[in-house]
């Protein structure tokens, strides 16, 4: 008979080793480099096209828009620009859109594998897109972009398709966190986003790609925050109903904002104009709603820093809230090349204000501070609408350096998602794959089988004849090893083995029953599974592997040996 012997596993996450580990790290501070540097490249580049297009001057610091009157010739402008990146969508199709989904498409469907191409096509779509008007951020090409300098780096280098998506999750964060300074919520937002996993295989480079890219930002661009909020003081415990008011606000705004960019996805859909040209029917739209308040042209990292700060009067916030959502919702349904952080910051943040504002006025005893109120709606509509909370809350926090509006931040946060859960079937950031018939799930449970160990679901023994014909596991083997000596030999049971002597025996049915247990953990009625049925569909599952099927996690392959 096959006797198994279980692979050595000297690893240190999901099978990576030290040496393996440092390997991943060293590919994480190449991509912090890379990111960190395209980030600023990316930047630079919007507010040059920027200042070209709307104030016909040559600059590298992107412009305030809030003293700017465009006339009608904004709207050749932003077609031009439109025309651009169709041209640029021709060339590579998958510069469409705000960037994350598009990310996880390549995920899912073609192994994390990007095109070399969409490199340049990426930022050079959307800072034409941005700089002539379109009312997007950086964030979703830098993510893009980043991420496809990651996957080519896995497509170059002898690296498995996980580590291949590691190595895209860790561009895309470098570039997040480059632009914006942001290293924690970079590495939130890959986890959150796009991983499908939380290891330490991940964490290490990530860690280090987006340490490294925010130093560049640093050094390149400053050490203050981009949405720099002076003189926000903690509020009081007295105020936190106030807050709980506002997350029911931001979980209702982040169901307007999805529904609504649903609502006009399907409009372009099925209208009769060309899809080719639905980014120049869009750029007409934010064009429009431009030249009556032009403060939601571009990118308004302006006005999300007023709003932070309170300079808005409650009319004006509320006036610019409506524009931006109705521009930002016309150009993004249009499929032109743009992302979705900054302009739902912008909605978000001068909603907030004007509720604080108007909390002001109703309790002038509580001394409310209207920023602090759009600081954290910003926060906790982004993460209810993208269901990325913790990547919203501490984004708004670090992007801003109000680390101590912690506490209403969360509070916030819970109650919007409650909302959004409520109310949204799906998200924005995985809506699209949804109707292609994909379904993504974001959840992870730790596997038990990389945890329990043989003693605790064997049969003591005082002895075992034939031994040497038996599978063998020691005590302290992971039901890892235990499954793989099953899935590999065929065998009926398995000997447990304390040094030299025979301690007990896993039959089939202990695994049957730890697989039952770990399924009965979330569903009330588990299905019903045959001892030897159980093992043999694991066993199958190793010609075809398909991951969202697996019982019990990954089952890396142990060794066997006649």
């Amino acid at each position: 008979m096959t006797v198994f012997r279980p692979t050595p596993r000297h690893e240190v996450s999901l099978g990576a080793t030290p040496a393996r580990m440092a390997f991943l790290a060293t590919l994480g501070l190449s991509l912090g480099i890379v990111g960190g540097v395209a980030a600023y490249i990316v930047v630079k580049l919007v507010a040059l096209i920027s200042n070209l297009a709307l104030f016909q001057r040559v600059g590298f610091s992107l412009p305030n828009l809030s003293h700017y009157h465009p006339g009608p010739v904004l709207i050749l402008i932003a077609m031009v620009g439109a025309l651009a990146v169709v041209g640029l969508s021709l060339w590579t199709p998958i510069i469409k859109g705000h960037g994350i989904p598009e990310s996880l498409e390549t995920i899912v469907l073609r192994e994390s594998r990007i095109r070399p191409r969409v490199v340049i096509a990426k930022p050079l779509s959307a800072a034409i897109a941005m700089g002539t008007g379109g009312p997007f951020g950086a964030e979703g090409p830098i993510i893009v972009t980043g991420g496809s300098i990651g996957s080519l780096l896995g497509q170059i280098l002898p690296v498995t398709t996980a580590e291949r998506r590691i190595l895209l999750a860790t561009g895309a964060a470098a570039g997040m966190a480059g632009v914006f300074a942001t290293p924690i919520a970079a590495v939130i937002m890959a986890f959150e986003l796009l991983l499908f996993e939380r290891s330490l295989r991940a964490l290490l480079p990530l860690s280090i790609a987006c340490a490294i890219a925010t130093e560049i930002h640093y050094l390149a661009l400053g050490p203050e925050p981009l949405f720099h909020a002076a003189g926000i003081q903690t509020p009081g415990a007295e105020q936190l109903p106030l807050f709980a008011m506002l997350g029911t606000a931001a979980g209702l705004l982040a169901v307007v904002i999805s529904r609504g960019l649903f609502a006009w996805e399907s409009l372009f859909r099925h209208s009769r104009i060309p899809e080719l040209w639905h980014p120049v029917a869009g750029a007409l739209g934010f064009a429009l709603v431009g030249l009556a308040v032009p403060g939601s042209l571009s990118v308004g990292y302006w006005a999300i820093t007023d709003a932070v700060n309170g300079r808005f009067l409650a009319g004006a916030a509320l006036a610019l809230a409506g524009a931006k959502l109705l521009s930002w919702w016309i150009a993004l349904a249009s499929k032109t090349s743009g992302g979705t952080l900054a302009p739902i910051f912008l909605i978000a943040s001068t909603m907030g204000e004007a509720i604080g504002i108007g909390f002001a006025h109703l309790f002038p005893a509580l001394h409310i501070q209207p920023g602090a109120f759009a600081l954290v709606a910003m926060g906790a509509t982004f993460g209810a609408a993208a269901r990325a909370l913790l990547t919203g809350g501490v984004f708004a926090l670090e992007v801003t350096g109000a680390n101590h509006l912690v506490v209403p931040m969360l509070l916030c946060l819970a109650i919007a998602e409650l909302v959004a859960g409520w109310m949204l079937p799906e998200r924005i950031m995985t809506d699209k794959l949804v109707r292609r018939g994909y379904r993504v799930e974001f959840d992870t449970q730790v596997n038990p089988f990389r945890t329990a160990v043989a003693a605790q679901v064997m049969t003591p023994v005082a002895g075992v004849p034939d031994r040497d014909t038996l599978p063998i596991v020691r005590p302290t083997s992971y039901l890892q090893d235990v499954l793989d000596c099953f899935l590999s030999t065929g065998a009926e049971q398995v000997m447990v083995v304390d040094g030299e002597t025979p301690v007990g025996m896993v039959p089939r049915s202990a695994l049957t029953d730890a697989l039952v247990r770990r399924r009965s953990e979330n569903e009330p009625q588990p299905p019903t599974l045959h001892p030897g049925k159980a093992i043999d569909q694991l066993r199958r599952r190793r010609a075809a592997p398909n991951p969202a099927d697996d019982l019990a996690g990954n089952f890396p392959e142990g060794e066997a040996t006649e």
